[in-house]
This record gives C-alpha cells, structure tokens and sequence, in this order.
C-alpha cells in the first residue's frame, strides 16, 4: 500500500503553532486642553520582534521571538517631521509602563489619591490635561514578560530578563516603530523611570552605535545610573551616606525634626553627608570616641531616631531598618517609594519593613484603571493577565555583563553624550524617594565623565514627593509643565 505523504505533510503542519503576527488596535480620541480640543489617534496592541537566523553561515530567515505590547499616541493632523516623539517605559526590572502611562504622560490619568488621603474602589480615569501629548507623540513599551508582552511560543522568557538582551528587544521596538511611522527625522526622546533610566541611559548608547539613531533628549525619573550608590552590602558604605537626607527629609515631613525649614534641613544633611559622616565611616574602629559621639549624636537630630538605635546599627543606618524604627512608637512603618506614606505591619516589633505602604496604595488603582482602559477605550482584547509588574522576572534578572565588578550605566550616558554634544538630559527626583535618593543621584551626575562644556546639558528637578512623585497632584503639575518645557528646549526645531 502506497504512503500518503501528503497526509503525512499536512499532519506536521497542524502541530505547528500558528506564526504570531501584529495585532494592533486603533482608535480615535479627542481631549480638551485649555479650551482647545486636541484631536489624537491610539494604536494599542503587540508587535512581533523577529531575529535573523544563520546556520553554518547561511540566512534561514526572521525567526518571531517575542510579541511586545505598546501603546502609541500621535496627535492627528501633526507634521511628522517636526511634531517630537518619545518613547516611554518604567523600570523594575520586570515593570510594565503602567506607573508613567497612567500617572503622568498620557491623555488619561487614574485618580488614585494620595498619602493619607487615598482614593477608594473603583476607582476612576480622567483626562490628563497636562499630558505630555501636547507637545510630543508618545510611545509606552511594556518589556517582554510585562503587560501583555510574551515571548513566542517554544522560545524563553528567561532569555529576556537581563540588561543586555532588554536593551536589544526595547531598542528593536524602537526602531522598528520609527521605520514604519516614518519617523526618523521626528526630534526623538526617552523617558524612563526607576530601572527604566537605567534602560534608557544604556539604550542612548546602544540606539546611537547599533542604529545610528541620535535622540535629542532622555528623561530621567527616579535615578539608579550606578547601583553602588544604593547596595547596602557589606563593606560598602557609600549608601549609608547617600541615603541620609531621604531620611532627614522622611523624619521632617512626619513631624520628628519640627523647628527647621525642611531646605535648611536638607542642606545640613547634605554637608554631614559629603563630609564629617563618609569620614567618620571610613575611620571604622579607628575613629575617637568623643568623634564617634558627635557622629551619633549629629545623625540622631537629622534622622529623628534616637542616639541609643544610632549607636547600636554602629553609626550604619540601612534602609529596611529605617523604614522600620522611624515610626515604631506609633506602631506605624513608612513607604519605601515614599516615604510620606504610612502603614501597619503584623508584628510591630520587626526589624525591617515588610510590606511597602506606598507601593500597596498605588498597584490597585492603577491595575484596576489599566485593565479597564486598554479593554473599553483603546478596544485591544486579551485574556493574559496584565503583568503590572513580573516579581519573578525581577528575582532572576541577569546582570551578568557586570560580573565582578559595579553595575553602572553612568559611562554609557557619558559616552553617548560625547558622541551626540546636542544630547539633553532631564532629571527629576522626589525628596521623600527612599528607593532612589535624590543625593545619590547628584553623587552619579557630579562624577559624569564628560567635558565641562557638556554639564550644562544636564538639568535637575526635585518634588515635594516620592519616587512616583505624580501621585502628588502638585508636583504631577509641575513635573508635567517641566517635562514640556524640557521637550521645546531640546527639539531644535
């Protein structure tokens, strides 16, 4: 009997998994803006990355590997020549875009409150009439195993969860957006937050030497350029020192250090922290004990915790811990992403905080609105659940490029500010940030390794508020009206 190779063939081709393709969804929108009405169009879906496959040296073709969900806004009847482009995402590692999407750029906001006043479920969108969209077309990207982004089936995830692979996939995102919305001569900037600078000081290097594509501007909000500034590890003290006016800034808003202005706070903290405290560390035994008293006695009255704690952590204040002791006579932690927020633990007794207040106040609102809004009023369909943030990716992120020595991105920065001269940079911190101080970031800029005649393209903000510092609707104000004007500045248009 004679073989139906044909049945056989078409056997094969059903155990294939269908090819992934793009799957975006488009719609039109309107907001009005200072009696204006802005007309703008929403394209909401995944984007299908693909690799070029050689075998023995011979091409085999594009290869899917992963499908990247992004959500662009672009203002209709716009030149696209001269009409700005940014592309956003937050950081993690293994966050989605929710925080910035949401928060601050986009058309629509969620109403989540703020500390001690929180809003209550449900909860509730409005248009975001200080959206960065007045000024510059947006592109949100949510990194794979985020959001709505997977990889392929039969490829892994794992493979993504790393600083040099995250680069290449966002990086492609980039430029495969900007090649087929015609975009290359649009004035171009990145806006990252968290772990997302981290992304976007290394993707202005790497966007300049793999594409040849120079950006005009890179936002930085909430900065970790160096990670030594905030690992507290042993034998690392730098942290201790730069971590100190978060806390005095922490202890005057809850009322601890009540007879000073919290800039005069501030700038004493400042001065101890650049000098008689990094010294007093580096004497370790060495240091007198009437020295070592000052040391505990000064630290006491900048942090609000009493002599008798200071002294016993050995003058070394790490931040679980303070998070923890601050407000211990109140049964009460405060927020590690802001520190104005408060809550209660199980066991008041604990050495470190367990839960974060001010993350815990925020990741409803914000999935709930996210959820709804990509459903109802963007109309992408997608029964995955919305990974808001990928705890697991975070946990066995790679940093294996860095073995043996500092995680940095700082010389990146640097070197892509020397080869572009025209580069801007934005950075904005939050005075109650205690996951990325606002005085270790300062460290990081101060010690930049480009020429004088380059400093003053860098620019600095500071907000009354933590690391998310548009939860506060004041500062979401200014930041927003700081942001546009940073976009105008460093258009050249």
């Amino acid at each position: 009997m004679a073989k139906d190779e044909s049945t056989g063939d078409a056997a094969t081709e059903e155990k294939k998994p269908a090819a992934p393709v793009d799957d975006f969804r488009t719609t039109q929108h309107a907001i009005t803006v200072d009696g204006q009405e802005l007309a703008y169009t929403a394209t909401t879906g995944r984007v299908v990355l693909r690799q070029e496959v050689f075998t023995d040296g011979k091409f085999d073709g594009h290869q899917p590997k992963a499908e990247v969900f992004l959500t662009a806004y672009t203002l209709d009847g716009a030149d696209a020549g001269e009409r700005p482009v940014t592309f956003a995402f937050n950081g993690g590692p293994g966050s989605s875009s929710i925080w910035l999407h949401l928060g601050l750029l986009g058309p629509r906001r969620v109403v989540s409150g703020d500390a001690g006043e929180l809003a209550p479920p449900p909860y509730t969108l409005v248009d975001n009439t200080e959206t960065l969209l007045r000024h510059s077309d947006i592109v949100f990207i949510d990194p794979v195993s985020t959001g709505y982004s997977r990889a392929v089936e039969g490829e892994k995830p794992g493979e993504y969860h790393g600083f040099t692979r995250d680069l290449e996939s966002v990086g492609e995102v980039i430029r495969l957006w900007t090649s087929r919305s015609g975009r290359w001569m649009s004035p171009k900037f990145l806006a990252g937050e968290s772990y997302g600078t981290t992304r976007a000081a290394g993707l202005a290097s790497h966007l300049q030497e793999r594409y040849g594509m120079y950006l005009n501007g890179v936002m930085l909000i909430s900065s970790v350029l160096e990670f030594g500034t905030l690992d507290f590890s042993p034998g690392n003290d730098l942290p201790y020192t730069l971590y100190l006016p978060t806390y005095a800034a922490i202890a005057h808003y809850h009322g601890l250090i009540p007879d000073r202005s919290l800039d005069e706070l501030l700038a004493d903290a400042e001065r101890f922290a650049a000098g008689r405290y990094p010294n007093a560390l580096a004497q370790g035994n060495r240091i007198p004990a009437d020295y070592r008293a000052e040391v505990v006695t000064r630290l006491a009255e900048l942090t609000g915790l009493s002599e008798d704690y200071i002294d016993r952590v050995n003058l070394r204040i790490e931040h679980g811990r303070f998070f923890a002791e601050l407000l211990r006579s109140r049964r009460q932690v405060v927020g590690r992403l802001d520190g104005r927020f408060v809550g209660w633990e199980a066991d008041s007794g604990g050495e470190r905080q367990g839960t974060d207040p001010s993350f815990s106040a925020i990741i409803g609102p914000y999935t709930a609105a996210l959820n709804h809004y990509v459903r109802v009023e963007l109309g992408y369909e997608n029964d995955l659940p919305y990974e808001s943030l990928n705890f697991e990716a975070a946990k066995n992120w790679s940093f294996k490029e860095f073995e043996g020595q500092q995680i940095t991105v700082a010389d990146k920065l640097a070197e892509a500010m020397r080869v572009n001269p025209h580069l801007k940079v934005h950075v904005a911190s939050g005075r109650y940030d205690g996951a990325t101080p606002y005085f270790a970031t300062e460290s990081t800029l101060s010690r930049l390794q480009i020429p004088a005649e380059l400093v003053g393209n860098i620019e600095t903000k500071y907000y009354p508020a933590g690391h998310m510092m548009y939860v506060h609707d004041e500062s979401r104000a200014q930041q927003s009206a700081d942001l546009a004007a940073f976009i105008q500045s460093s258009s050249n248009r």
